[in-house]
């Protein structure tokens, strides 16, 4: 039996399911069982799997039932100690597992290691990291005023703590990571490895380019977050507006990226009006990072898309949201 169980949902990955199976496969930490769960895929992803071989890939499909339903299956399926998910056209670099299992190891009370992420675009090419932050231990007040996993492809998780969580909220189709590790950081302690370990994948096909999506991903987190503080102590209360702000001021990030459209400039006012409306100290403490993302969102509306596209090539493509 395995020690740890990676597992991959995929639905139409096609583009980049080889080279996510490849980055688990190059893995320094050998002991593991990587279990693939396509669901519901109709494009080339089952052909793409079915031509690599190694005995520790199991493949299970299934129709199409989204990313909560998909995770829950393969954790059902899934056999070693800990658990890891890595979403099908992410990446890890080669010692993600081996460095994650040693600070488990080194921290017995520990039940949940991650590392940092760095983003990456549809050609592998490094766009910029992520917030790099180290939090060790009970983790809550930090996970309230940050997502600092940033995504579902991070931790490594021992597996009875997941199954105690009742694994992801198949209510959600977005955020149901970030559900997660609310429900296990109320009682867990976490590790980190301060190291950027996940190289996460930005594509054209991102939430920023679906509105619908984010609007429904926004009502979503909102509620995510009304519950965890529904959980968090009195001492903890006074940081529910700094914590919705600083949510906001990711949606207004995510807003700007990729294609220049004034359809994205618009709702990037909306969410940063959201940001400053709940914590108006932001103008000042992070006067350059605002002032920018207010300059962005202008030129969004009301400049030609591809005059500011012409000039966002010459600037910085991101601000650090740390």
């Amino acid at each position: 039996m395995a020690l740890i169980s990676v597992i991959i949902p995929v639905f139409n990955g096609q583009n980049t399911i080889k080279k996510t199976i490849e980055s688990v496969l190059n893995q320094t930490w050998k002991d593991y069982e990587l279990i693939i769960i396509n669901d519901g895929s109709t494009d080339s992803t089952e052909e793409i799997i079915s031509s690599i071989s190694d005995s520790r890939i199991k493949v299970f499909n299934y129709p199409n039932a989204g990313p909560a339903v998909t995770r829950n299956r393969g954790i059902a399926i899934a056999s070693g100690k800990y658990i890891s998910f890595i979403d099908a056209d992410d990446l890890w670099t080669p010692d993600k597992l081996e460095k994650q299992l040693q600070k488990l190891e080194e921290n017995p009370q520990a039940k949940i290691a991650y590392s940092w992420t760095d983003y990456i675009d549809e050609f592998d090419n490094f766009l910029y990291p992520g917030s790099h932050i180290t939090a060790n231990g009970n983790v809550y007040k930090q996970l309230l005023l940050n997502n600092f996993l940033e995504n579902g492809s991070n931790p490594l998780i021992d597996r009875q703590v997941l199954i105690e969580a009742g694994g992801f909220d198949e209510s959600l189709f977005a955020a149901e990571d970030l559900d997660l590790w609310f429900k296990l950081a109320i009682k867990y302690e976490f590790v980190a490895v301060p190291y950027p370990q996940i190289l996460y994948r930005v594509s054209t096909n991102s939430l920023s380019s679906n509105f619908e999506r984010m609007e429904k991903k926004s009502l979503q987190v909102m509620d995510i977050i009304d519950r965890a503080f529904s959980l968090a102590p009195q001492s903890l209360q006074n940081l529910k507006s700094k914590s919705i702000s600083n949510f906001y001021l990711y949606m207004t990030i995510k807003s700007l990226e990729g294609r220049v459209t004034r359809a994205k400039g618009t709702a990037a006012l909306r969410y940063y009006i959201n940001t400053v409306k709940n914590n108006i100290s932001l103008l000042k403490a992070r006067r350059k990072l605002m002032t920018i993302i207010w300059i962005k969102i202008i030129a969004y509306i009301f400049l030609p898309a591809q005059l500011v596209e012409h000039f966002l090539k010459k600037s910085p493509k991101h601000q650090n949201l740390q």
